[in-house]
């Protein structure tokens, strides 16, 4: 054992005794881990980080923009605001592609997006 991990395990040793574990919230309670299997390892404590200070990843953000747009297109009845929102849209899909790896949504999905965005054209 390395000489800090003798000190430490020592301060742990030493708390015990006093009693400094006594009465912590939790205690006898399961640990509630985050599944984080799907997060690749090298952005797992980034996403971390940004869970704990109630942020969303760019990625998800974006899904997540993307998403409400959408909603709000369904019920946009001007012409001009349509387009106004499909032009955020077309932003949000950008964004979006910045933080994909690989094949972009908007690449992987475009007979959708393309049929989408025909159909919120035509609606109006």
């Amino acid at each position: 054992m390395f000489d800090f991990e003798r000190i430490a395990e020592a301060k742990i040793k030493e708390a015990i005794a006093k009693g400094d574990f006594d009465n912590l919230a939790g205690a006898g309670k399961p640990l509630v881990l985050d599944d984080d299997s799907q997060v690749p390892p090298e952005l797992r404590m980034a996403y971390r980080v940004l869970k704990n200070a109630g942020c969303l990843p760019p990625a998800l953000q974006a899904r997540k923009e993307i998403a409400e747009v959408e909603q709000l297109l369904t019920h946009i009845e001007d012409d001009a605001a349509r387009a106004q929102a499909v032009k955020r849209l077309n932003l949000l899909m950008a964004k979006l592609d910045q933080h994909q790896e690989g094949l972009s949504l908007a690449t992987r999905e475009q007979a959708y997006y393309g049929k989408m965005v025909g159909r919120f054209l035509k609606d109006g």
